[in-house]
């Protein structure tokens, strides 16, 4: 639903993933607020037909290639740090090189991102970074070491940009949802499955839902609503917090 009064009529974000899954509804939803929204994504189709659905423009960038962003400077009053990927696998067999390349894109990229953003939010003195976390940012799961490790990380990156970023009128926020309907988790599913040796099905019912008081995946959709309230005006005095949206999985 649009408004003309919670504040992002006219603003400008940049959302990474936004090809897809959670990013491209996050794009979709900012977009429908009045938003003016870059769609950064490694696969430019995707990227490319997202903004011209939204009115936006994409940004075709690899964010594994974090040297390229060290004297990036962004001129965006939302941030939505949203890229990221997965890898199951027993931490004996786990593959470093992946596993630094996961730090680098859901860690080192997102701090750069937010680096390049903050002078200009500071000069404004209104600036919103929202960083699309995870449960798995409050709580661990077996078999993934890297993923929880950066969640984590993303978690400490995110109150610290906060209470820089506090006095200028920035906030910072994690959005913490479960498991979510995207390619992604699709992709999980069957990593989980050849790990434990159970079917697809098997894997959302016995691994994924088990401890869920509402038993089915998010919507995309619904995380992007979150995300565009910690966006809005109202959510002002918001910062520092991760809101969790899991269906009640880590309530337990």
């Amino acid at each position: 639903m649009t408004s003309g009064t919670d504040g992002l009529a006219g603003r400008s974000a940049l959302v990474t993933g936004g090809a897809s899954g959670i990013g491209a509804a996050c794009a979709r939803e900012l977009a429908a607020h009045g938003v003016t929204v870059t769609v950064a994504d490694i696969d430019a189709l995707g990227a490319k037909a997202v903004a011209a659905e939204i009115g936006g423009q994409a940004w075709e960038v690899d964010l594994h290639d974090v040297a390229a962003l060290e004297e990036l400077r962004l001129e965006v009053d939302i941030l939505v740090n949203n890229a990221g990927v997965q890898n199951v696998s027993p931490i004996t067999e786990f593959p470093p090189e992946r596993f630094r390349g996961m730090l680098a894109l859901m860690v080192e990229a997102p701090f750069l991102l937010i680096r390049a953003a903050l002078p200009h939010m500071y000069e404004r003195g209104h600036g919103r970074i929202v960083n699309v976390s995870s449960v798995h940012g409050l709580r661990a799961s077996a078999f993934k070491s890297a993923y929880v490790t950066a969640k984590h990380a993303l978690e400490g990156l995110s109150k610290v940009t906060a209470l820089e970023g506090g006095p200028h009128g920035v906030t910072s926020n994690c959005v913490n949802p479960g498991y979510v309907r995207t390619p992604l988790v699709d992709k999980q599913i069957a990593d989980q499955a050849k790990a434990h040796g159970i079917d697809e099905q098997e894997v959302v019912e016995r691994i994924m839902l088990t401890d869920n008081a509402i038993q089915r995946l998010v919507e995309p959709e619904e995380v992007a609503s979150l995300v565009a309230w910690l966006a809005s005006d109202a959510a002002r005095m918001v910062t520092g917090a991760s809101y969790t949206m899991d269906g009640g999985w880590s309530a337990r």
